[in-house]
């Protein structure tokens, strides 16, 4: 039983083997203002998207464009001999997910307390090659 279970992961390994991601935990920020940005970029080229997060008014693109520039930076890191500029590299998947939430008491009148929720989430990003996905 424990054999098919690591086959089954080595399989998913090296389908993965070809894909460049990077995530970023624990982001306080709520998932839904995320979203809104993650939205955006999401399928396009890596230079559209870093210059939709540089111009963007919201607080949540400075840490996307962040997580971008360390997404393509993994992505140096495993095509040293390849110039980025002349491949075609799109954001082909970002996920906001929620994570924990910090729970605090706002005082509200007659000596009642309503509970504040502080989201977080967690964003995955991964960058993939155009004429690969065109395959």
């Amino acid at each position: 039983m424990g054999s098919r279970k690591r086959n089954s992961a080595n399989v998913n390994k090296e389908l993965r083997k070809d894909l460049v991601s990077a995530s970023l935990n624990n982001c306080p920020t709520s998932p839904r203002k995320m979203r809104l940005i993650a939205d955006q970029i999401r399928g396009k080229k890596i230079d559209k998207a870093l210059s939709i997060l540089k111009f963007s008014p919201k607080h949540a693109s400075n840490r996307l464009e962040k997580l971008l520039l360390s997404a393509i930076n993994n992505w140096q890191q495993k095509n040293p001999e390849s110039d980025i500029e002349n491949e075609n590299i799109v954001v082909s998947e970002i996920r906001v997910d929620s994570a924990g939430m910090l729970k605090r008491l706002r005082p509200a009148p007659q000596g009642r307390a309503h509970r504040i929720r502080k989201r977080s989430n967690h964003v995955t990003m991964v960058l993939d090659s155009l004429k690969e996905i065109n395959k």
